[in-house]
């Protein structure tokens, strides 16, 4: 078996205006961490079918690392205030205790499972856009394929 991870490498330049108002919204969330233990501050921005964004940031506590993740956090949201609603992508962005990120990173293993139960529960995929503050970003087109062979509800039946 071999699997593969289609991640799309582009210069923030290319990036539709959507794509960049989404990970500019989660770049201002990133004020909004609390990481008071790691400092590492991790944020995220989703679009939902209807236009609206809804941003979320990685939350720590004094059990560190008990937390929950920026990614966690939005989906959270969005699953509490407009339940059914469609997520069509996210921007997840970080900074780390010292400067800014030198490239894009992916979500956790947590998170990973969180989008490919988002993309179940809503019955569609929805888009990833990867980046630190600056430099290149990764685009996913698929939140799913981040977690190939992933444990879904349907193997609860």
């Amino acid at each position: 078996m071999n699997i593969q991870v289609p991640i799309e490498v582009v210069e923030r330049a290319k990036l539709s205006a959507s794509q960049r108002e989404l990970l500019e919204q989660a770049i201002g969330a990133l004020a909004h961490a609390h990481a008071p233990y790691s400092g590492f501050r991790v944020a995220a921005a989703v679009r939902l079918a209807d236009g609206h964004i809804v941003t979320g940031t990685n939350q720590e506590n004094a059990s560190y690392p008990v937390g929950i993740c920026a990614e966690r956090v939005a989906l959270s949201v969005v699953n509490s205030i407009a339940p059914g609603a469609r997520v069509l992508e996210m921007a997840v962005t970080y900074r780390p205790s010292s400067g800014t990120g030198h490239g894009p990173l992916a979500p956790c293993g947590m998170c990973r499972q969180a989008l490919v139960e988002q993309h179940v529960r809503q019955n569609a995929a929805l888009g990833l856009v990867l980046a630190a503050e600056a430099g290149p970003v990764w685009l996913v087109e698929s939140a799913s394929d981040l977690l190939p062979l992933a444990f879904t509800p349907s193997d609860l039946d």
